[in-house]
């Protein structure tokens, strides 16, 4: 995330587990992320000129029903079991450089 996005925080539990490809057994982890740290400039920042942005995640679950489901249901599980900052939780986008 720190790369990505500019932000450093602490890994939490593992909301699950989802599959890009299944025919070259590709799968994503997905972890909550607590994170006391944002960074106003990091190297991809720099070079990209890309920002993060911050959703709750409400908002964060209705934008990927529409362009990525699989992603939205890791976020329901994580409105299901409550989160680490009691129901402020935000969920970050980044621009998608997907064609």
């Amino acid at each position: 995330m720190y790369e990505e996005a500019g932000v450093k925080g602490k890994l939490g539990r593992l909301l699950g587990v989802f599959e890009q490809n299944q025919d070259r057994k590709h799968r994503t982890y997905v972890y909550v992320l607590t994170v006391p740290e944002l960074l106003e400039d990091w190297e991809d920042s720099v070079s990209t000129g890309r920002k993060p942005e911050w959703f709750k995640v409400e908002v964060a679950i209705k934008v990927l029903l529409c362009h990525k489901p699989v992603h939205a249901e890791y976020l329901e599980k994580l409105k299901l079991g409550g989160s680490p900052t009691n129901g402020n939780s935000m969920a970050l986008a980044l621009p998608d450089n997907d064609p």
